[in-house]
């Protein structure tokens, strides 16, 4: 270490008053280090500082001196201290390292599930904590106190410091649980007008059999029972009732459209954002009276660590209100995806599609599908039976 703070030359020298030289280099107590001679060659290592001493004993003795210095702290400095923008640079990379290690640069939220980290950063945000305060200005004890009290749904909440990372520990209230009767008296009707394809009771007495036909809301398991005393007993009527039933839908698009499409002008703005600050970097103000936006951020990023600093960027694209018309096959092919998403997003796992009709009608202005479906699933509903 400090060889490199004072700088180490290499020197080479040869001549004939060579070891005259060497004699007179031990003389002028010049510190020397891995001294050999080599084929009339005087091999050593100084202190850059030493150099000036020993170049007027080498110009008297006739030696020839040539020298090589190393890469080290001082000698880099040396070659680049013109460079002051280097120097300012390092300056104020060392001054931000400082300072952004002194202040709440990220909030990590832990532990949370039914209560949202936007609630808990508006909560943080009004005791003071939020990207900027001052590590030292934050009373965690209270904090974590009010935090609780502020934010419904946490039961205890502690905070702790990493870096300049703030960890906030959630633990959730947990909510008692409502208190349901399964066992709540009730018959099983059917939900559907149905042929009953599979029968199969749990408890209480089965009302038809299959192959009959019902029609919604007709009693297909009782829970209501008599013994071969007379005695009635009530009970929670279950069972699975499988049947097949007929839903027909419609879905209808228009031929034309009238929507906001973009004209293909475009706009940017940029913003530096300093913490939750976003100062402009442009002049004016957006023109475009309908338009749509798509706001970007890059964040600055030192020694592998996010700033909050950053430049913000704003794709504006201007839109106008037209009309877009759209040939059969395309109306086709968007009732088409209507019937897809229906099909995937309310038709259970445990309904079977026997059978898909389609009927088209075109209209003036619109294209129809009417879809009929032939279902097969369970068509029992439980009914409470209200006992006075």
């Amino acid at each position: 270490m400090r060889n490199q703070i004072k700088g180490c030359v290499k020197i080479n020298a040869k001549g004939k008053n060579l070891y005259k030289f060497i004699n007179e280099l031990h003389k002028s107590e010049t510190n020397c280090f891995a001294q050999y001679c080599k084929n009339d060659v005087f091999y050593a290592e100084v202190y850059r500082r030493d150099l000036k001493k020993i170049t007027p004993i080498a110009e008297k003795m006739g030696i020839e001196l040539t020298s090589f210095e190393y890469d080290t702290i001082s000698s880099t400095a040396i070659r680049h201290r013109r460079r002051f923008g280097i120097t300012l640079g390092i300056i104020l990379v060392l001054t931000a390292t400082l300072y952004f290690s002194r202040i709440v640069m990220t909030i990590e939220i832990q532990g949370n599930s039914k209560v949202s980290d936007h609630a808990i950063l508006s909560a943080l945000e009004e005791l003071n904590i939020k990207q900027g305060t001052p590590i030292k200005d934050i009373n965690f004890p209270y904090c974590e106190n009010e935090l609780r009290l502020m934010v419904d749904g946490v039961a205890w909440a502690g905070m702790h410091i990493t870096g300049n990372r703030v960890v906030v520990e959630i633990t959730e209230l947990v909510e008692k649980p409502e208190m349901i009767n399964k066992r709540m008296p009730c018959n099983v009707v059917s939900g559907h007008d149905a042929y009953i394809t599979y029968t199969a009771v749990h408890d209480g007495q089965l009302m038809h059999k299959v192959g009959d036909y019902v029609p919604k809301g007709t009693m297909l398991i009782s829970g209501i029972t008599k013994d071969e005393t007379g005695h009635v007993n009530i009970h929670h009527a279950m069972g699975k009732i499988t049947g097949t039933y007929t839903e027909t839908l419609t879905f209808e698009e228009d031929f034309r459209i009238t929507e906001y499409n973009p004209t293909g002008k475009t706009s940017e703005e940029k913003h530096l954002k300093l913490f939750s600050l976003k100062i402009p970097l442009f002049f004016g103000k957006n023109k475009y009276q309908n338009f749509n936006s798509d706001e970007s951020t890059k964040y600055l990023t030192v020694f592998g660590k996010t700033l909050p600093i950053g430049i913000v960027k704003n794709k504006i694209t201007e839109t106008e209100l037209s009309e877009t018309a759209f040939s059969e096959e395309e109306v086709s092919e968007r009732i088409m995806e209507k019937i897809y998403l229906y099909e995937k997003n309310f038709l259970s796992e445990n309904v079977t599609v026997l059978d898909r009709t389609i009927e088209t009608e075109k209209k003036e202005n619109s294209l129809v599908y009417t879809v009929t479906y032939k279902l097969e699933g369970d068509i029992g509903v439980q009914k409470e039976i209200y006992v006075k």
